[in-house]
């Protein structure tokens, strides 16, 4: 674990690589799983604000979906999450486009037709933030629907905290992620000294 300000790193985070790669795994997180997106808090009135600008994107199932559960709901374990189309479906704000799932959400963001790009535990992944009494954990999250990611990521050489520069930058700020890219210099730097010249 490291330690930056009052947020604490998986170390894995500091050497991992990962770039999403869409043609390979057809948008499987937006698909996959038997819960919703998590929500922050502060999230759920932003999805309720944004939704007459993003209902026309989506699907009659995702629209239906939303109408009988709210454009959030509390999951299982009473943490805020998005609806699901149908039990282990895709998320309600998923839409397909050429056999891709995308955000409908974030389709709406480029379009400019809202001010919120999607929620922030989509654009983090695979980093997920768990909370405790005192800090914020960054857990990097190993998913097999991911694999071409990470695949694409070492073929890359892209870490997945460079990958991810827009997001960590949105959810702690410019000096946050500065500090934290200075720190993985450093300890990239200690593990692999450079040789002394004769």
């Amino acid at each position: 674990m490291t330690l930056l300000g009052d947020i604490l790193l998986d170390d894995v985070l500091l050497k991992e690589q990962f770039v999403c790669d869409l043609d390979a795994c057809k948008g499987a997180c937006c698909v996959a799983g038997d819960a919703g997106a998590p929500l922050e808090p502060e999230e759920v009135p932003i999805l309720e604000r944004v939704y007459a600008q993003v209902a026309h994107l989506l699907s009659d199932e995702g629209k239906a979906a939303i109408a009988a559960q709210g454009t959030a709901l509390r999951g299982e374990d009473g943490t805020w999450e998005t609806p699901l189309m149908r039990p282990s479906g895709p998320c309600a704000y998923t839409v397909f486009e050429g056999g891709i799932a995308k955000c409908g959400i974030e389709i709406a963001h480029r379009q400019g037709l809202v001010d919120f790009k999607k929620p922030i535990s989509c654009h983090l992944y695979p980093i997920r933030v768990h909370h405790t009494e005192q800090f914020e954990f960054l857990r990097y999250d190993r998913w097999q629907v991911c694999s071409a990611a990470c695949a694409n990521g070492k073929k890359l050489r892209v870490p997945v905290l460079v990958f991810l520069r827009e997001a960590l930058v949105r959810k702690y700020g410019e000096a946050w992620y500065g500090e934290l890219m200075e720190m993985v210099s450093a300890k990239a730097a200690q593990r692999n000294p450079k040789l002394p010249s004769a």
